[in-house]
């Protein structure tokens, strides 16, 4: 070690070592993986726990708040990401990787936020489940016509296996999750409290980690950090805004707000490190997990406002609603012990 050489270095020669290859961040980075993507699972599966078959079908049927959805996740998204790249004047190769985060579908932390502020999780299942579906062909549509100026969309390599992966990942644990709502509604209930604390829990253990992973990657412009922390918090204002315009309901606006604003980042690293080479990567791949970053300090900035707001005692149309049906179902109730368990057509 009188050289300078690391203790575990095979060949020294005075100051220049060969250190054996170490595979430890790959190893833990599958090991992670691995167990992330079954806790992911698990934590969908409670999330079903909370949606009604007849209100998801219902939104499928009369699709109006999953057609504004759309409009906010290949309209918005796309335009607000071409506009940050044009404004910021970053390199091409950055440009591009901020087109691929905003043509990618939402996320499915979105569901776990979208619960914890009281928004329609039929709602929010439905716009993640057909945003993923979609995405098969709005992503290359969208990349198509926004990245021509900076490349040639050939050169981009959709994973449509893993955006499939993506969508059973979803689907399945979430129609088992149903079913134990439809079949056992009580314990579905203890699901779903459970599920949806080890889903805020896993939200930010999944940021911490992929930090950690990839720290040695964060020297990248000032104007991806800028670009990062502007993105997310314009797509959850804007979608919050268009669903207002479209006449949603103020819980729905929060969940499209959501699903708008929290993208696929998983999906998006996987896109960037199949379509660049190493020396492309060093000057945006760290992008994605900056945005994932900065969209769940924006989330938990809405959740903490929305819970602020209502220990105020503060009160939506949809809540006095909810609550009104509650007091009807009282009075029927306590009408029917009068009249010995009967209740009208009428009532």
């Amino acid at each position: 070690n009188s050289t300078g050489c690391s203790a575990n270095a095979t060949i020294c020669n005075g100051t220049s070592c060969l250190i054996p290859e170490d595979n430890f961040n790959e190893t833990l980075s599958i090991i992670l993986s691995t167990v992330l993507t079954i806790m992911l699972a698990l934590v969908m599966f409670s999330m079903g726990c909370n949606v009604e078959l007849k209100k998801f079908l219902g939104h499928i049927k009369r699709p109006w708040g999953i057609f504004v959805g759309f409009l906010c996740q290949f309209g918005i998204m796309p335009l607000t990401g071409f506009l940050l790249a044009l404004i910021f004047n970053v390199l091409p190769i950055q440009a591009v990787v901020v087109m691929i985060m905003g043509c990618c579908p939402g996320g499915t932390a979105s569901n776990v936020i979208a619960y914890w502020v009281d928004g329609d999780m039929d709602l929010s299942i439905s716009m993640t489940t057909c945003s993923t579906l979609f995405a098969m062909g709005m992503m290359p549509l969208c990349l198509f016509i926004y990245t021509k100026m900076w490349t040639d969309s050939d050169a981009i390599v959709l994973p449509y296996n893993s955006i499939g992966l993506s969508l059973v990942a979803l689907v399945v644990p979430v129609s088992f999750g149903m079913y134990v709502n439809h079949r056992w509604p009580s314990k579905a209930k203890v699901i779903l409290k459970i599920g949806s604390i080890v889903g805020a829990i896993l939200i930010v253990v999944i940021a911490v980690v992929g930090g950690i992973l990839y720290r040695g990657s964060w020297n990248i412009s000032p104007k991806l950090w800028l670009i990062g922390t502007i993105f997310p918090a314009a797509g959850y204002s804007l979608g919050f805004l268009l669903a207002r315009v479209a006449g949603l309901s103020w819980h729905r606006c929060r969940t499209v707000s959501l699903e708008t604003g929290m993208q696929n980042s998983q999906l998006c690293s996987t896109i960037v490190q199949l379509s660049f080479t190493p020396e492309q990567l060093e000057l945006m791949f760290t992008f994605p997990l900056v945005y994932s970053i900065f969209q769940l300090l924006f989330a938990l900035l809405i959740l903490g406002a929305y819970r602020v707001y209502r220990r105020q005692g503060g009160k939506t149309k949809t809540d006095t609603e909810k609550t009104e049906g509650k007091e009807d179902s009282k009075s029927t109730s306590s009408h029917a012990k009068i009249n010995g368990g009967f209740i009208s057509n009428e009532t």
